[in-house]
């Protein structure tokens, strides 16, 4: 069986519950590269299934939809090993994730994975009180204006 080919590069974000970090980046780099004609297939997951089916964290929601994202739409996913055939590029959020795709990932696809903020990772909110969903937000609006900027390169 042949695939078709794909117009558009496919992205998939990883955190660990899919309801914090990683659905908010999805909303930011679909909205930011709908606005600059970039196309993009974008998806989130998380390395464990505590939240499977469920949208995400009312506050990420509460704050991204300040900012003009809309995650209300998206569900919780787990990582499966499918995910490393279908996307293209798969970032992991935190370097404890970025442990996680290593050991998931098939070696034909490990040029694939990588941290989504070189040297730096997007800090977990969901123990904590509205500053960290503003700073996961304006790490995750600079991550994928970057991210963006090498695409487009």
């Amino acid at each position: 069986m042949v695939e078709a080919p794909r117009s558009s590069l496919q992205v998939l974000f990883v955190c660990t519950g899919n309801i914090c970090r990683s659905p908010t980046a999805e909303a930011v780099l679909r909205e930011l590269g709908r606005k600059e004609g970039v196309p993009l297939h974008v998806e989130s997951r998380g390395t464990h299934d505590y939240h499977v089916g469920e949208p995400p964290d009312e506050r990420a929601q509460h704050h991204a939809r300040r900012r003009g994202y809309d995650l209300s739409a998206l569900r919780a996913r787990k990582l499966t090993g499918r995910d490393f055939k279908q996307f293209d590029l798969i970032l992991a959020m935190d370097q404890g994730h970025l442990g996680v795709l290593r050991r998931m990932c098939p070696a034909e696809h490990a040029s694939k994975v990588r941290l989504f903020m070189p040297g730096r990772d997007v800090p977990d909110p969901y123990y904590g009180g509205p500053e960290g969903f503003e700073q996961v937000l304006d790490l995750v609006e600079a991550g994928c204006r970057e991210l963006l900027a090498e695409i487009k390169s």
